[in-house]
């Protein structure tokens, strides 16, 4: 396992050359954080319905705007578990019956890749830009991170940790899959969440979470929920914790941050062949010590 730490705006991680690894489901934090850049400025509100659609931002952000995700296709875990090439969107789309929504939007919550697709497709519509150039411009540049990127390529992939053991296309993370070094992922979680990046208010709302259930088996939530773009919730011990989990195939990365008083611990680690569960709690036992060590 490789684990990057950042206590108080300081890395705790010695310099060294890291390998680069896929940010999975991470990459959806990232993508908040430039949506809610264009909140910012003024180009679009979080609560107003989108173009020619029933949901607004917020909802997409919050996974309540009442889509389904690929996920639920056995064809899409075949297809991926064969090493076959990413369908378009418009065929998973259809596959899916991806714009027919299941349920109203608001009244309930279900985790949905497709939202942040369209979440995606909106940041290139308002910016003008490419997905990349938006997200570097908006979000991670302004935060001083580097060596941060979209993997395009299965060539991409044989960059990272996976190395040469992939034969996954990364076309497949509809969304957009970001690759770097975990200790730019912890240090973009933590920079955006004490940093000035956004203002205090959206900070707040990015923070504010629909709870989406009780305890959960080999996780560390008491009451897990998800705000916009992050997974938020309270763990043992009266912590709340805010960051995200990815995972993909032959990998599982957790970026989490948790505050005490004036005091602030971020974690990032990457786990190949783990469960969800194990490095989320690696990441929560090292943030606990490190804030019981540096307060």
């Amino acid at each position: 396992m490789l684990s990057s730490l950042v206590l108080n705006g300081q890395p705790q991680t010695p310099d060294r050359l890291e390998l680069t690894a896929p940010w999975w489901s991470f990459t959806k934090t990232v993508l908040a954080a430039t949506a809610l850049s264009l909140v910012r400025d003024g180009l679009i509100r979080l609560d107003d319905p989108l173009v020619d659609q029933p949901f607004t931002l917020s909802q997409l952000l919050r996974h309540e705007a009442g889509l389904a995700d690929y996920g639920e296709l056995a064809q899409y875990h075949a297809a991926v578990a064969n090493g076959e090439p990413a369908w378009s969107a418009t065929e998973m789309m259809q596959r899916l019956d991806g714009t027919r929504l299941r349920y109203a939007p608001g009244t309930a919550w279900r985790y949905s890749n497709v939202g942040y697709l369209l979440i995606g497709r909106l940041i290139e519509r308002l910016t003008d830009l490419t997905l990349d150039e938006a997200v570097i411009q908006r979000a991670v540049s302004p935060l001083g991170l580097s060596n941060v990127r979209f993997a395009k390529t299965r060539a991409d992939l044989q960059t990272t940790l996976l190395g040469s053991t992939s034969s996954y296309d990364p076309a497949w993370v509809y969304h957009g899959l970001l690759i770097g070094p975990i200790s730019q992922a912890a240090l973009f979680l933590d920079r955006l969440l004490s940093a000035d990046l956004l203002p205090t208010g959206l900070l707040q709302q990015m923070q504010t979470a629909r709870t989406v259930g009780g305890p959960m088996p080999g996780r560390p939530w008491i009451t897990p929920g998800y705000g916009l773009g992050v997974m938020q919730g309270v763990i043992e011990g009266g912590h709340s914790l805010c960051g995200h989990t990815g995972c993909g195939p032959g990998s599982v990365i957790a970026v989490y941050r948790i505050g005490d008083g004036d005091a602030s611990a971020c974690c990032a680690a990457v786990e190949t062949g783990a469960r969800e569960g194990a490095v989320e709690a690696i990441v929560v036992g090292q943030l606990v010590q490190i804030l019981r060590q540096g307060v």
